[in-house]
């Protein structure tokens, strides 16, 4: 799952959604460095990846793409199904996409001196360029895919993928509604059971 989606399984809680984002910036054991909720997000961050990269949906998602693109699966899949979930953000979430992102900005503001530099930058940049809501736009999905795909080891043209993406649209959506009913179930079950999920 990407950006949007974690922030989205990670609550209402706003250290709680703080983890969920910090949960691609900080590696490694948590040892109480950071306030408990914020390590609770960055816990349920680890647990909803491992969950998705086991699930028989992700796994038939990936099964659509070409060979050629198939080391890429994970990172173009993560990109889409931001943009799928954007796209029908209504059905997951009750308030407008724009004010929930606007009250996370807001929120991680407050809290700038848990978040370390490399993600304040990031979160800087997200806010400027409205990056979540402009998932909703296959443009931007594509500007996206482009700008992480120069940043591999090994540049990739990783927006050349996204034919194959709305090719089998449909399909990805099936495995998208699927994977996340199943995580929203289980984020709130996490949520709901911390910290005897530590």
């Amino acid at each position: 799952m990407n950006y949007l989606a974690h922030l989205l399984l990670s609550g209402p809680d706003p250290d709680w959604r703080l983890g969920g984002l910090l949960g691609d910036f900080v590696k490694g054991p948590l040892e109480g460095g950071l306030p408990t909720a914020v390590e609770a997000g960055i816990r349920l961050h680890r647990r909803i990846d491992a969950i998705t990269d086991d699930h028989p949906a992700y796994r038939d998602a990936r099964s659509h793409f070409d060979s050629r693109w198939r080391r890429y699966a994970g990172i173009v899949l993560d990109i889409w199904f931001d943009h799928l979930l954007s796209s029908q953000w209504q059905r997951w979430h009750p308030q407008p996409l724009e004010d929930f992102c606007n009250q996370c900005w807001r929120d991680f503001h407050l809290r700038n001196r848990y978040i370390p530099p490399h993600a304040r930058t990031f979160i800087r940049r997200a806010e400027e360029v409205n990056l979540f809501q402009s998932y909703r736009d296959g443009g931007a999905i594509a500007h996206t895919l482009e700008h992480v795909g120069r940043r591999l080891r090994r540049p990739m043209p990783l927006q050349q993928a996204l034919p194959e993406q709305k090719a089998t649209r449909d399909a990805l959506q099936k495995n998208f509604d699927k994977l996340f009913a199943d995580l929203t179930r289980e984020a709130a079950r996490f949520r709901q059971c911390y910290p005897a999920n530590k």
